[in-house]
């Protein structure tokens, strides 16, 4: 593809933006694109997941989000195969003998209104989502982009061994890794790599690897009561409120870890008919996170008793739902010295760090680490870009020529860590 191909795309997958297990436009888009290529496979959607996901919205939904990417011009034979929700895709190319190494891109999209302001560019240029509510609003529609490009790059240059790209759904709700991970496709991958773009780092800087991923467990707790009058007999009520906001306030008691940083929040609550009605159903949502998978898992099993208990303070039932995980991770030594020495000799590098802490999650640690553990190395890249306001704001958006920049640079490393064998 040209530069203004690849524009093109990147604008195309912006206007139309998808969350977790819902990419049907943007899995057919992929794919679409990918069989106009020389490669060796091609796996969609179900062939690229294992069978156990999380998060996977009802037939309704899942439904009207098919119907919305079938009227968007997505292709109906490859609709066709991402029944339930099962999206994402995998490109394979062989190269004779060498090493697999493998590149991780996320396609979704977030639930947040586009800004449609005259100083929002993608307003003005015309590539406002297409999707009222919903909007690319961390760059995956950029790292999708930039997987099709390095597909391309490697293709014309003079790489030896295997390459896979994966093209992994529901990063933003952490549901999408795990599954990936555990398909088989990760087994013989000796080298990773996975990307993201901006981080609060400017256009022209380059993190060769980035750590400090906070592990993350999200949960679902349902408070169920009994209702009763709240002027004429409140007594008689099995209040699910009162449970949700004791275990709301104990939350955020948790102790902290001597062993390194955690957090806690609670993001979501609802429930409740009335102001004259004890509520009888009440549901939150939240996270916890921790500097390591244990503390994070310190932090869950804490989270789970705290919410326990405040059912059983109030006579209520309650019942604890997994929402989504990631574990921690590290960039390895040896990739990030690659990255650099690439970033190095690249026009348009203006800054080149080592390593950053990204202080946030991404289930791509799922991918690392069944790399890692499997004997490879794995490392996370961070393509710098200039954007107004920040990451999962409605005026989030990319300096467009960062995405040919760290084509160029993740091509490279590739390439580069494919001869070396580092």
């Amino acid at each position: 593809m040209t530069a203004t191909d690849l524009l093109d795309l990147r604008r195309d997958l912006h206007r139309h933006p998808e969350p977790a297990w819902r990419e049907f436009y943007t899995t057919a888009r992929i794919v679409e694109e990918l069989k106009r290529r020389d490669l060796d496979a091609l796996y969609v959607g179900p062939d690229v997941l294992a069978d156990d996901r999380v998060g996977v919205p009802d037939d309704d939904d899942l439904e009207t989000w098919r119907e919305r990417a079938r009227s968007a011009g997505a292709r109906a034979d490859i609709l066709d195969r991402l029944d339930g929700g099962r999206t994402g895709a995998l490109a394979v190319v062989e190269r004779g003998e060498g090493p697999t190494v493998g590149l991780r891109v996320d396609i979704d999209a977030l639930p947040i209104r586009e800004a449609d302001t005259a100083d929002h560019h993608p307003a003005a240029a015309g590539f406002r989502s297409e999707h009222e509510g919903y909007m690319h609003a961390c760059g995956h529609d950029a790292h999708t982009t930039m997987g099709i490009g390095v597909l391309d790059a490697v293709l014309d240059s003079e790489f030896a061994g295997t390459l896979k790209v994966f093209f992994q759904p529901g990063e933003e709700r952490i549901v999408g890794g795990e599954p990936m991970a555990d398909s088989g496709h990760l087994d013989d991958v000796d080298y990773l790599y996975a990307v993201h773009i901006g981080l609060d780092h400017p256009s022209g800087e380059v993190v060769a690897g980035i750590d400090g991923f906070l592990a993350v467990a999200q949960f679902g707790a349902e408070f169920r009561g009994a209702s009763s009058h709240a002027g004429a007999r409140p007594e008689a009520g099995d209040n699910a409120m009162q449970a949700a906001a004791t275990a709301i306030g104990n939350l955020y008691g948790i102790p902290r870890h001597s062993e390194g940083a955690t957090r806690v929040n609670v993001g979501v609550i609802e429930g409740g008919t009335a102001t004259n009605i004890v509520p009888g159903r009440v549901a939150i949502e939240g996270e916890v996170r921790g500097d390591t998978t244990d503390l994070m898992e310190y932090m869950d099993d804490s989270a789970r008793r705290v919410i326990e208990s405040a059912a059983e303070t109030h006579g209520c039932e309650v019942a604890v739902d997994n929402l989504g995980r990631a574990p921690s991770a590290r960039s390895d030594a040896e990739l990030r010295e690659v990255v650099a020495g690439v970033a190095r000799t690249t026009d348009g590098v203006t800054s080149l760090l080592g390593s950053d802490h990204l202080g946030g999650s991404e289930d791509a640690t799922y991918l690392m680490r069944r790399v890692q553990q499997r004997g490879g190395k794995a490392s996370y890249v961070g393509i710098g870009t200039d954007h107004p306001g920040g990451h999962h704001t409605p005026t989030f958006d990319v300096d467009e020529d960062t995405v040919g920049l760290g084509i160029e640079v993740l091509a490279g490393a590739i390439v580069e860590t494919a001869s070396r064998r580092p």
